[in-house]
């Protein structure tokens, strides 16, 4: 969210986007009109930017990955398992997670808008809400995929969750190669924001060189 700025930031104004300029002016009007109090929208950005992120989700598929229990539960009911993590709210209400797998791969869009898990993953990239991604997705998920990097083997088939004002869905995407004996802190570290909604996947483990002799 834009916030509106003091008058001397005014002649930054050619730099907004078309959006953030007309976000910028309902903002303005709404705190001149008394309807909405700027410290309140100054903590609720800062709680989305800072504490609310996918940092969140991130721990949900590391638990996931070192707890068969939890990986169990959470693909049985997920919104009560991922709040044993203490991870939810408004958007969050009714959590889907869906396993990527070696015969399947998960990819979550909203055709009708930008249905989104903040709770869990944070703020939207901006690609989601745009009509190209979310028309697609649909109609050409492996082309969409292989525009963010992610190529999959032909016999992999790939799957696509409609998030709705209902339902939202996060994939827990496979764990990577190499990471046997990884702390959950180091696991979360290697899972992206995009590997979760199926637009990418978990960082990989680098490989060391051999050291050579001396």
């Amino acid at each position: 969210m834009t916030h509106a700025h003091a008058d001397h930031d005014h002649d930054h104004g050619s730099d907004l986007s078309p959006v953030e300029a007309r976000v910028r002016a309902l903002e303005s009007l709404l705190v001149e009109k008394g309807y909405v109090d700027p410290a309140a929208l100054d903590a609720l950005v800062e709680m989305y930017e800072t504490r609310i992120g996918p940092h969140l989700g991130a721990r949900v598929v590391a638990r996931a990955w070192v707890d068969p229990a939890f990986r169990a539960r959470l693909l049985a009911d997920a919104t009560p398992t991922i709040a044993e993590l203490d991870i939810g709210g408004r958007g969050g209400e009714h959590m889907v997670a869906v396993e990527n797998t070696p015969e399947v791969h998960n990819l979550v869009v909203c055709t009708l808008c930008s249905c989104y898990p903040w709770p869990v993953l944070g703020l939207p990239p901006v690609w989601y809400k745009a009509p190209p991604y979310r028309a697609r997705a649909v109609i050409d998920p492996r082309g969409v995929l292989a525009e963010f990097g992610v190529s999959l083997p032909e016999t992999t088939r790939i799957t696509v969750w409609d998030s709705t004002a209902e339902t939202r869905f996060m994939v827990l995407p496979m764990r990577p190669a190499g990471t046997e004996g990884f702390s959950e802190a180091a696991l979360a570290a290697l899972v992206t924001r995009d590997a979760m909604i199926g637009t990418g996947l978990p960082r990989a483990v680098p490989v060391l060189a051999p050291e050579m002799p001396a």
